[in-house]
């Protein structure tokens, strides 16, 4: 699994890409399918940074999450529990199909020949 973090309108700080790296691989714990993780901080806005995170996965759509907030590391940490939710609900939509069709099977009552 790669993550790419790219910023535009400007620069990182010194120490914000490898945070920023180490907050965003812990998604995998989640959901452990997941192939890329990209990461742009958009810091157009000197006081209002935006950050928005794409992550990919296996045999399923994009995770898309957006962010403002007055520091980067702040919109970070409000847009990772919006992509946490997506993973949480891909994987539930993932493994639910397997157990819901052992509920559709009726039982026959078989009547002792006596």
């Amino acid at each position: 699994m790669q993550v790419n973090v790219s910023a535009r309108h400007g620069s990182l700080q010194p120490g914000d890409q490898e945070l920023i790296e180490e907050k965003t691989i812990k998604l995998r714990r989640l959901y452990d399918r997941i192939n890329a993780i990209e990461v742009t901080i958009d810091l157009k806005q000197l006081d209002k940074p935006s950050v928005e995170i794409q992550v990919s996965a296996e045999h399923a759509d994009d995770m898309v999450a957006h962010a403002e907030a007055t520091t980067v590391i702040a919109a970070l940490d409000i847009a990772i529990p919006k992509v946490e939710q997506q993973l949480r609900k891909l994987k539930a939509r993932k493994t639910d199909h397997r157990t819901a069709a052992h509920k559709h099977i009726e039982t026959i009552d078989v009547a002792d020949d006596e």
